[in-house]
């Protein structure tokens, strides 16, 4: 093998390790973060029984907890449902839902031994609509887990699943034409570098939420009601005695719990890229702080690069809340408002957009 193309290879493999275990650190540090915001929200103390030596550390020994309880409950499948749909349902969406992450992003390509690396696993040409498709897989999750529990409350839930996803994908295929056609590009590094130019002589960004407001007010509810969070989460109403999930339980039921976490890191960091610059922060540029003509300080390469990449976790992380916050301040849409919101509401929108878009575009540029 061409030893440029192995040390390639290794290099990618080397991002695609440190990006998998991102995505799980943070995934499984939001199902305690979740737990410990709604105990603030109803003024509980929450998750805190679980101890070492005494030691709870706020609560975060309960993660290992429950992933000793999922691997040791009995693995129960219904025993007038399909096993081996039963038993593939729950790695569908998770397996979308991590493969979404290859295409992101995570900082600049820096150089080093004379290799160039970019900070993502593959740079694919329609990046934006690798994450619409394979992030639509979990449809297929849903319906595959209803259906197979030969359950009518799990069936019900997928049905309901299926109307709201694919409500909603529609919405959120549609507002993501703006972006497309002001950016010119579906190549994820190519709409991060449109975003890292300035308006107003440089002090204002020129990212896709100034470009874009109504898009971003469009995809990001759009999205939270493809992950099935709340208010958008009637797929699995704990008081309705319904849920695509129900029959499942032990390892296979947080499987589709770890999957929504990931699916929310997911989509934070699809806001991002998207609307909110991607690795850029503002005023910095390759050679440091640009602040108009007020303000100019030099930074190393080095210093840059870093900043940049904490940067976009930071966004990232920031999003992963406020969708938590979301879940615990909203209540649960009813079902006929939700898909009235989708397609009576929402995708005019969304269409009034595109066409206003492109005449901006085309007359402006």
């Amino acid at each position: 093998m061409n030893p440029l193309l192995q040390h390639s290879l290794i290099a990618t493999a080397k991002i695609g390790v440190i990006l998998l275990g991102f995505i799980m650190i943070v995934a499984t540090l939001l199902t305690w973060a979740e737990r410990k915001q709604s105990a603030v929200f109803q003024h509980r103390i929450g998750a805190n029984r679980a101890d070492i030596f005494g030691f709870r550390v706020l609560g975060l020994f309960n993660i290992i907890a429950d992933g000793i309880k999922s691997f040791t409950k009995e693995d129960w499948v219904p025993p007038f449902g399909s096993p081996i749909l039963h038993n593939l349902a729950p790695f569908i969406g998770l397996f979308g839902a991590m493969v979404s992450f290859a295409v992101i992003p995570f900082g600049p390509p820096i150089e080093i031994m004379g290799q160039t690396i970019t900070m993502q696993v593959v740079d694919l040409n329609i990046g934006l609509l690798y994450i619409v498709a394979f992030g639509s897989m979990g449809v297929y999750s849903v319906v595959i887990a209803g259906w197979a529990s030969n359950n009518k409350y799990a069936l019900f839930g997928a049905l309901r699943g299926i109307s709201q996803m694919i409500s909603y994908e529609v919405v959120l295929g549609l507002s993501l034409i703006g972006v497309i056609l002001v950016t010119g590009s579906v190549r994820l590094p190519e709409i991060i570098a449109w975003q890292g130019d300035y308006w107003l002589n440089g002090w204002i960004p020129r990212w896709g939420i100034f470009a874009q407001p109504l898009a971003f007010l469009l995809f990001f509810p759009a999205a939270i009601a493809e992950t099935k969070r709340t208010p958008f989460d009637v797929p699995e109403g704990e008081s309705e005695i319904i849920g695509y999930n129900l029959e499942y339980s032990g390892l296979k039921f947080g499987l589709f719990l770890l999957g929504e976490f990931i699916e929310i890191v997911v989509l934070s960091a699809f806001v991002s890229v998207l609307f909110f610059g991607g690795w850029h922060l503002p005023w910095l540029t390759d050679e440091g702080i640009r602040m108009g003509t007020l303000l100019a300080i030099d930074l190393p390469e080095i210093v840059v690069w870093l900043m940049r990449v904490l940067g976009f976790s930071a966004k990232i992380i920031f999003f992963c809340l406020l969708q938590l916050q979301i879940r615990w301040t909203l209540p649960r849409f009813r079902f006929d408002h939700l898909l009235r919101l989708g397609w009576k509401e929402m995708m005019p929108l969304a269409l009034l957009n595109i066409f206003v878009t492109a005449i901006v575009v085309y007359y402006i540029g």
